[in-house]
């Protein structure tokens, strides 16, 4: 029982620490949105996709040293490469929907740009939060996992030695 309580404290640590530089990462993303499309004439989504490109650059950074600081720190290459596919996967993600929102149903206000820019970031974030704990940060065996927290390592559950009754 212990070990699911210990698994699911992680767990909760693992989404609060993801939310915290997500949420950051939205505000980066929603307000370089926002100030591409005021200082800048350029199109709806293109800003959007610049936008979320400077976010993910901030993501990874916020990721890799803290959120995810004690996974496997070893083969860089392959993390970064995997983190930008699925990264890229999330974008498509993202301005799809707002593209589809902007030139499918004409919904080009600020307020609606905003609004499905928004919506986008959310239903990519799922997809990032599955496949960046899966893929890209992947979890070290326990044990070197409790020591590269720091935190204490708890002995295995031994049974309390039989007493002979005569």
């Amino acid at each position: 029982m212990e070990r699911r309580s210990s698994g699911l404290r992680r767990l909760v640590r693992e989404v609060a620490k993801f939310g915290a530089v997500g949420g950051a990462g939205v505000l980066v993303n929603l307000g370089v949105f926002n100030l591409v499309r005021h200082v800048s004439e350029l199109p709806v989504v293109r800003a959007s996709i610049i936008a979320t490109v400077v976010a993910i650059a901030f993501n990874y950074v916020g990721f890799r040293y803290w959120t995810y600081r004690d996974r496997d720190k070893g083969g860089r290459t392959r993390e970064l490469t995997l983190f930008l596919l699925f990264s890229a996967i999330g974008l498509v993600i993202e301005n799809g929907l707002l593209y589809l929102a902007t030139y499918g149903f004409g919904w080009d206000t600020p307020l609606q740009s905003n609004v499905f820019k928004f919506i986008g970031i959310g239903v990519a974030t799922l997809f990032r939060f599955w496949s960046y704990r899966s893929w890209v940060f992947r979890a070290m065996p326990a044990r070197e996992a409790v020591v590269a927290s720091g935190e204490p390592a708890l002995e295995p559950h031994r049974p309390a030695p039989r007493q002979h009754v005569r």
